[in-house]
């Protein structure tokens, strides 16, 4: 656990800060396009993960993108946004709180390359939710392997165009060719992150050698990384790709590839684990409010292994 640093906030808009939901870095996982933290209401009746703009990120861009997210994007694999408030460089929005690991957490919770079948569940989830944003004209545009959630029951998704608002190099590991060099944010581009965080996950590096990715998945990932936008699958090619198996029935989508024992146990208790340190922690917020002074130390939950 990682107590807060001096200037992280101890309240954002009505929330009381209970803990840093990211540890510092990322690794080749990629910097995060934006900070976040789990905050309360006064009570304990509620608990969100709220983002903020990193500093040096454009408040307004972050604004616009957070309002549409809220007003667009819904769906089972999606993060929504319930909440949003501030102005300025105090801007931020809320995401209802689940059990979730950042995927850099997941993958060092379980200290290797996670299985295929975890790999193809994380995509099939994560293309469906591209294949229905994509067909409503929304394009993600900051995908990457920290703004990719695990829970007990699917990934989420998160951190909707942030990377537009931040600084310079916040997520672009996993940034497709036209977008470094200043190209449109467009579906091809979410296609080729979405490849990038299917690298990670199987290899612990966003664009790797082909001969490290598994056999199974090497073909898929290839295209997805395609430097032409126009050589890249679309959405719901991939969903098919990913959850096709003898098993399971043609379109039925990513709910097939969830089912038991597609999360690796390590993972699994680094969730369970999380949820005891959150209670802890809203615990002791709580003893502090009551006695008026400070007993407890906000900690960082998503990197907790």
């Amino acid at each position: 656990m990682e107590p807060l640093r001096s200037d992280d906030p101890r309240q954002i808009g009505p929330y009381d800060v209970v803990a840093r939901f990211d540890t510092e870095g990322g690794g080749d996982g990629g910097r995060l396009p934006e900070r976040r933290f789990i905050g309360r209401l006064p009570g304990g009746n509620r608990t969100v993960v709220i983002s903020t703009p990193l500093p040096g990120a454009d408040p307004g861009r972050f604004a616009v993108e957070a309002d549409a997210a809220r007003r667009r994007l819904s769906g089972d694999w999606i993060a929504p946004v319930a909440d949003l408030g501030g102005t300025g460089e105090a801007l931020w929005y809320a995401s209802p709180y689940l059990p979730a690991l950042p995927l850099p957490a997941a993958f060092a919770a379980h200290g290797e390359p996670l299985p295929e079948r975890t790999v193809r569940a994380v995509g099939a989830a994560l293309a469906e939710a591209l294949a229905a944003a994509h067909a409503w004209g929304v394009t993600h545009g900051g995908i990457s392997p920290g703004a990719v959630l695990l829970t007990a029951d699917g990934p989420r998704l998160t951190c909707f165009g942030a990377h537009r608002s931040g600084p310079p190099g916040s997520g672009a590991g996993s940034l497709p060719p036209e977008q470094v060099a200043g190209g449109q944010t467009l579906p091809p581009g979410d296609i080729y992150a979405l490849g990038s965080v299917l690298a990670y996950a199987a290899t612990g590096h966003t664009v790797p050698e082909r001969r490290e990715l598994p056999e199974g998945l090497r073909r898929t990932i290839a295209l997805c990384l395609a430097r032409d936008p126009a050589s890249r699958p679309q959405a719901g090619w991939l969903l098919e790709e990913l959850t096709r198996t003898e098993e399971a029935p043609a379109g039925s989508g990513a709910v097939a590839a969830l089912g038991p024992g597609w999360l690796p146990g390590a993972v699994i208790g680094a969730l369970v684990r999380q949820s005891a340190e959150l209670l802890a922690a809203e615990t002791d917020a709580a003893d502090e409010q009551a006695s008026g002074g400070p007993s407890y130390e906000p900690t960082a939950l998503g990197g907790t292994v």
